[in-house]
């Protein structure tokens, strides 16, 4: 049987970097806004001899994830593993100058299509199949407002979810990745010195890692 990954968030940074390591082994499902980043991603999976599924879509659209995963059940039956990077980063503002269309498109993006994405994937993860999410510790940050208050939001959703499936799966992983040069890190630091960061190629390594070695 195929093992297969979907990774939303997965045309650039630690999503596209987790793309490429499990392509030897996984069919991959990249989902992205940005149709030109995902087949530039698509032609690194084939030079690792894996396949990938393209699927340019907007994860804040609930119709549109509804098709997703509706296709992944018609064509593959079952989901292995899912890992959700996509995020809005908002830009930085003190907590009183939060712009609110800023504010809302944080909530849709990080918050209400996280919950619903939910409730679409684990139908396809069943009791063996893994979902991981990433943790950042900006919440509370002076000027990290928008972004903090609903990444945290977003974290305390899948650990609501990894409680309740503890002892029927799916299981659901929540890791802190090292900081990394990713276009959303240089929005937050623009003259930060990105030659100190880690790479998003051996964070995905590490966190696979972590996975493979996490009792079942």
């Amino acid at each position: 049987m195929t093992q297969t990954a979907l990774i939303t968030g997965a045309s650039r940074g630690l999503g596209a970097a987790l793309a490429q390591a499990l392509a030897p082994t996984h069919h991959i499902i990249a989902v992205a806004k940005t149709t030109g980043a995902l087949e530039e991603l698509d032609d690194r999976i084939k030079a690792k001899g894996g396949t990938a599924t393209l699927a340019p879509m907007d994860i804040t659209k609930p119709e549109a994830m509804a098709t997703l995963c509706r296709g992944i059940f018609d064509r593959w039956g079952h989901l292995d593993l899912w890992l959700h990077t996509a995020i809005h980063a908002a830009p930085l503002a003190p907590a009183d100058h939060i712009d609110t269309k800023d504010f809302a498109k944080s909530v849709a993006a990080n918050v209400t299509a996280t919950g619903t994405l939910i409730a679409y994937v684990a139908p396809l993860l069943g009791e063996s199949g893994q979902a991981v999410f990433f943790d950042d510790p900006s919440a509370g940050q002076k000027f990290f407002g928008s972004y903090g208050a609903t990444k945290a939001a977003q974290i305390a959703l899948a650990r609501s979810w990894q409680a309740e499936t503890r002892h029927t799966g799916p299981r659901v992983h929540i890791a802190t990745p090292a900081p990394m040069p990713t276009a959303t890190r240089a929005r937050f630091f623009p003259g930060e010195d990105r030659s100190a960061l880690n790479d998003p190629h051996a964070q995905a390594a590490d966190i696979l890692a972590q996975l493979a070695a996490s009792p079942v």
